[in-house]
């Protein structure tokens, strides 16, 4: 199945931001009154596929974008390389794994519909076992307007604490990971527009 005919989840606009009331741009977090507002209008998901939502700014695709932090306190960066799904991000460094979301038949609340598409991507991408995100945490949602990736995209950004040694790239062609002391990052213009914003408001 090509990747544009995968059904993905989304919410329209108008619903997620209030009528522009919600708008914002970069980190927003979880405890802000706006983003608690934001999170009341996640379960009004639809089902769409992909590739006709992808330049259609009418609707929020929702991304999970999961922070991983190992014993050290390191945060993990890696780096999207060209076998990797989306074009416009290759050669630009992440601290977020994740990616869109899909229906999930039989959960009962919108809570474990994020959670079980966090937990599916990390398993995907860096081998993370379900047993092994228990203790994911929500922290906000991550937002960018103003370039054509991000106006399509809303990201529920998650942080989990992990053991490095349980964390591998498992798709070597499509990633490179290391793992980075946050206060050492000081150039954000390696890293995709979430991941700097992120840096920058948790910095």
């Amino acid at each position: 199945m090509s990747k544009f005919d995968e059904k993905i989840i989304v919410v329209p606009r108008d619903i997620v931001y209030n009528h522009e009331k919600n708008a914002f741009n970069g980190f927003l977090p979880q405890n802000d009154p706006t983003g608690e507002a934001i999170f009341e209008t996640l379960d009004k998901y639809e089902v769409k596929r992909r590739g006709d939502m992808e330049e259609d700014p009418a609707y929020k695709q929702l991304i999970s974008y999961c922070l991983l932090e190992n014993e050290k306190g390191e945060t993990l960066v890696y780096e999207r390389l060209s076998g990797g799904g989306e074009d416009r991000l290759h050669g630009q460094s992440s601290i977020g794994v994740g990616g869109h979301m899909n229906d999930v038949m039989d959960a009962q609340t919108i809570n474990e519909v994020l959670r079980v598409n966090a937990q599916r991507e990390l398993e995907e991408e860096v081998g993370l076992s379900t047993s092994k995100t228990q203790n994911m945490e929500y922290i906000g949602f991550i937002n960018d307007d103003t370039n054509e990736v991000g106006e399509v995209h809303l990201g529920i950004v998650f942080k989990i604490r992990v053991d490095s040694e349980n964390v591998e790239a498992k798709e070597t062609d499509t990633l490179k990971i290391k793992w980075v002391n946050q206060g050492r990052i000081e150039d954000y213009d390696d890293f995709e527009t979430w991941s700097a914003l992120i840096l920058k408001a948790l910095n």
